[in-house]
């Protein structure tokens, strides 16, 4: 016999980790600093970072929906992680409905209408995103490498700028993610009837400022697909310090330049049974698009199925890096953005852009976003050198969030008794401290 009437249990007792991992890195309280409230204060039963902090943790536990939330508004822990256990009205939740959070998200620029009164600064979030990323570093890095990619976002209504893509066969959304390493810089949702680089050098330019306005000596390398091996990018890093390497497409005047490193790659192939590569190191200019010669590494190689080559283009001197290295060990590693962009959309929803606005889209990508951030420092702070240090998010939730407790509330204390046959125990108890230790 089964029913729903155990009273204060939770399946979320792992929670409290994403309540210390805030408290290490201050996410909450500054990511609800870039919201404007208008609300009559003495009217107010749920603040802003109440609200924000709902959306966050509840997308971290695994909660996209806002529907989710009137079952959750009752659950015991969303109450801790919100540190209020009870509503100050009687009658409400301690914290709110899918109504109040809906009303958040769907405020029109400026926040100051008649239903809609909280409104938010999009350039304040941007900003905040590398403030984190420059924060988690205790001493500046000598050189860092900022990942570029664009992705498809698949759109099944109406949404305002919707378009269909003809490379992804789909109508979708277009977002621009900046990455270096595992931290998120930028999340900037777009239409897809543009190129993959559109407003990359005005992102990258934003990014950059506000890095080297903390690190003033560090070296930035830029690295993205062929996709974004544009003139006024390439241009605007050769006139800022900021070196980069990007995939270049192929075509028949590349091909033609590596001939004889094609016919080499196939012969030893056929003697060998195996794939075979050579590279080639040469300065190379288009014919209208480019204002000038740039270093391109070829590689040159054979498969059993035929010839593979590729490209490159950088700003890198051969005498500081040779080109094989820089393909094989720089460029190639690009590859790992693409795990992170997968946790973004297959952990953490950052494809559930079903409102009707873009400007409501962008704030649930920025809602996505932020939950990524949240447990990216829970990985990196209470995890380092634990099994789960390089588990993706939806293993973290899995393994250490979504555990069964029962809850107990007296008048001293909350006693969240977990399960005992818990095999994530000693993970969580690490988790635990260090990240009470960094948020001493």
């Amino acid at each position: 016999v089964a029913a729903f009437d155990g009273g204060a249990i939770t399946s979320d007792a792992g929670a409290p980790l994403l309540g210390g991992t805030d408290r290490a890195i201050g996410l909450i309280d500054r990511f609800a600093g870039c919201f404007t409230d208008h609300r009559r204060a003495d009217l107010i039963e749920h603040e802003v970072r109440t609200l924000v902090g709902q959306r966050v943790f509840g997308i971290a536990l695994g909660y996209e929906d806002l529907i989710d939330h009137d079952e959750l508004r009752h659950d015991p822990m969303m109450a801790v992680l919100a540190g209020k256990l009870a509503a100050k009205r009687k009658g409400c939740a301690p914290v709110a409905g899918k109504s109040t959070l809906n009303r958040l998200e769907h405020a029109p620029a400026g926040g100051n209408g008649r239903y809609h009164k909280i409104g938010h600064d999009g350039a304040a979030f941007e900003s905040l995103f590398v403030d984190l990323f420059v924060d988690a570093h205790g001493r500046p890095p000598k050189r860092i490498t900022l990942d570029l990619d664009a992705t498809d976002d698949p759109l099944h209504g109406q949404q305002e700028g919707r378009f269909f893509h003809g490379y992804y066969g789909c109508y979708c959304y277009l977002p621009l993610y900046v990455f270096c390493g595992r931290h998120l810089l930028a999340a900037k949702l777009r239409p897809s009837n543009i190129d993959a680089a559109a407003g990359s050098v005005e992102e990258v330019e934003r990014i950059v400022e506000r890095i080297r306005g903390r690190w003033p000596k560090v070296k930035i390398l830029l690295r993205a697909d062929s996709g974004f091996a544009r003139e006024a990018l390439m241009a605007w890093c050769e006139a800022n310090r900021v070196d980069y390497v990007f995939g270049l497409q192929r075509n028949t005047r590349l091909v033609a330049e590596i001939e004889a490193e094609l016919a080499e790659a196939q012969r030893l192939s056929a003697e060998s049974g195996q794939p075979a590569r050579r590279f080639r190191d040469f300065l190379y200019a288009t014919r209208n698009s480019w204002s000038r010669p740039r270093r391109v590494i070829a590689k040159a190689e054979h498969l059993p199925k035929g010839a593979n080559p590729r490209f490159i283009v950088t700003s890198l001197a051969a005498a500081e890096i040779d080109g094989r290295r820089l393909y094989e060990r720089v460029y190639c590693a690009r590859g790992e953005m693409e795990n992170r962009i997968k946790e973004q959309q297959l952990d953490l929803f950052a494809d559930r852009t079903s409102a009707a606005s873009l400007r409501a889209n962008q704030l649930r990508l920025w809602f996505s976003s932020f939950a990524y951030v949240l447990i990216a420092a829970l990985r990196r702070i209470g995890l380092a050198g634990t099994r789960l240090a390089d588990a993706t998010c939806g293993t973290i939730r899995l393994k250490l969030l979504k555990i069964g407790a029962l809850v107990r509330i007296s008048v001293r204390r909350i006693k969240i008794a977990m399960a005992s046959g818990c095999p994530y125990q000693a993970a969580f108890r690490e988790a635990h401290a260090r990240l009470s230790a960094a948020a001493a």
